[in-house]
């Protein structure tokens, strides 16, 4: 097979046109033309860091969808389906996209359970950690969230960190707001990459100690705003990546995304690509091909480099979406699962007034981290009810794994002025989250959830949307642009029922997300971010 076009050569930082020969999947000849031909060739990009079961969909809905954007592979860590059924949902993530060229990298999660204070379905201790890392299909150990356990020496953490050192595969961080010596002291434990830098100042250390910064835009974690200086500043030690994207997201854009914003602000190609393509894989030893003779053929054909159109995509010489059509095939549907819950009552929602004041949990829209705050609650019959005037609304936790009770806790900044929204996407453990104007409705929109074993539901009164997701809880059977369609709905309807945050779905999803500061809510309680222990409602 032959294909001419203009060659992005990102290790000689040269383009030329030029014509293509593949021979069983490895390019075997590059001729100059001479000329400027009618299309750029691009190596593929890699999303350096994501959670594929945020999209909603399977790995290979995923990939049917982001070889549409020019993504060629991620390294993926399947941290929320590991915290859900162990090892076989690991498993099952790595064998769904099997059959397909997509290069899906994935990684052991280091967190299983991610904390003590919640439930979880899974443990996967240092010990499995030692055996799982010497897996071929198992790349590298996925972000270390417990930053206390590294710095101090922790036996499981040091344990599942030499695990991978000694078979020689990277080691992802998660260091949310880290500098100065105690990122030091984390980087030195072997820690190479870092997806959580915030600000500028923080990309800047990480870069200058020899850390991988991961420029992270996906749908919730947007830090490219304040990161892309780096690009040019240390191209050497940037990575784009997503993290967390959810349906409607990936359905729009993907890496490609933050391609075209850096050709807008005028950075150099071959630092953007190599950003996009070349660092991740180098990293992660992805056999990705850089458009050279002998490499795998991997790469992406664009109408030009300013508007930056995806024309086609290939990998390992199979033409894998073609500007119109993906050839990338979903798997069969799986059932796997852990959702032990039956449903709950009116009972298990009420909240009896102990003291004149209650804490609550105060967000920012865009941001995962929040702010403690101390109200008087609104009170019916002796029980603390959501306040809409306020934006105080009640939110309550349930653990899907058991029939324990409900954790209760309030929230201020929704802006929701009725109805119920309620789901089983709630980093890490993936229990069921809700929020709500009244119990009624709280109740119908969790117990929906609960019916489907798994889902993201809006209700009011006698109106409800639904989208079931019944593998694992957490991932929908269908196309990336079918989950998409039911997704918008929903959060279309979610706007009607007076929210004002962007997205209250991807909000609730990190209300329970206890490794980011400063108070969030778990199946077992409040929680204290910064002293790492639960704390009581009442105050």
């Amino acid at each position: 097979m032959k294909i001419k076009g203009n060659i992005v050569d990102i290790l000689s930082k040269h383009t030329y046109g030029a014509e293509l020969t593949i021979t069983d999947r490895i390019i075997t000849k590059i001729e100059a033309t001479h000329c400027m031909e009618d299309c750029y060739m691009v190596p593929g990009f890699i999303d350096a860091h994501i959670h594929i079961e945020s999209s909603m969909a399977t790995p290979s809905a995923f990939a049917e969808m982001a070889v549409q954007h020019g993504t060629i592979g991620v390294v993926a860590d399947p941290h929320e389906i590991a915290n859900i059924v162990g090892v076989d949902g690991i498993d099952y993530m790595i064998n769904d996209n099997k059959e397909n060229p997509f290069y899906t990298w994935f990684g052991l999660p280091s967190s299983v359970p991610a904390t003590p204070f919640e439930t979880s379905g899974a443990i996967i201790s240092a010990e499995q950690t030692a055996d799982l890392m010497k897996r071929d299909d198992i790349h590298f150990l996925a972000e270390m969230m417990n930053v206390g356990g590294v710095i101090n020496a922790d036996k499981e953490c040091t344990d599942k960190i030499n695990a991978s050192k000694k078979v020689e595969k990277p080691i992802d961080g998660h260091y949310p707001c880290g500098l100065g010596d105690s990122l030091s002291q984390y980087i030195n434990c072997g820690i190479s990459t870092d997806h959580e830098a915030c600000t500028l100042e923080e990309g800047r250390e990480r870069a200058e100690k020899g850390m991988y910064v991961q420029i992270r835009e996906g749908s919730a974690g947007r830090n490219y705003e304040a990161l892309h200086p780096l690009i040019s500043e240390h191209p050497e030690f940037t990575m784009f990546c997503s993290d967390d994207i959810h349906p409607n997201t990936i359905y729009q854009r993907h890496i490609n995304g933050a391609i075209k914003r850096s050709i807008a602000l005028g950075y150099n190609i071959y630092d953007i690509l190599r950003t996009a393509s070349l660092n991740p894989a180098k990293h992660y030893n992805i056999p990705i091909g850089m458009l050279q003779v002998g490499d795998s053929a991997d790469f992406v054909t664009v109408d030009n480099l300013n508007d930056f159109n995806i024309q086609s995509t290939y990998i390992k010489g199979d033409c894998v979406y073609d500007g119109t059509t993906s050839f990338i095939k979903r798997g069969k549907p799986a059932n796997i699962n852990n959702f032990k819950r039956t449903p709950i009552t009116d009972n298990d929602l009420s909240v009896e007034q102990k003291e004149e004041k209650i804490r609550v949990i105060c967000c920012t829209d865009g941001q995962l981290i929040t702010q403690e705050e101390l109200h008087t609650p609104k009170i019916i019959n002796g029980c603390v009810a959501s306040d809409v005037d306020q934006d105080i609304l009640k939110l309550v936790v349930v653990n899907r794994y058991g029939n324990t009770p409900p954790s209760i806790g309030f929230f201020k900044g929704s802006g929701l002025k009725k109805g119920a929204v309620a789901q089983s996407i709630m980093h890490d453990s993936h229990n069921i989250i809700a929020i709500g104007v009244s119990d009624k409705d709280i109740l119908k929109a969790i117990n929906q959830v609960i019916h489907h074993k798994g889902g993201f539901v809006a209700c009011h009164k006698e109106q409800m949307k639904t989208l079931a997701l019944p593998i694992a809880g957490i991932m929908s059977p269908l196309s990336v642009a079918e989950i998409s369609k039911t997704y918008v709905e929903i959060e279309t309807y979610i706007l009607e029922l007076g929210s004002s945050l962007n997205s209250l779905q991807m909000t609730l999803s990190f209300m329970g997300l206890l490794v980011i500061p400063s108070i969030k809510l778990s199946d077992k309680g409040l929680f204290d971010g910064d002293r790492f222990s639960l704390i009581e409602l009442f105050v």
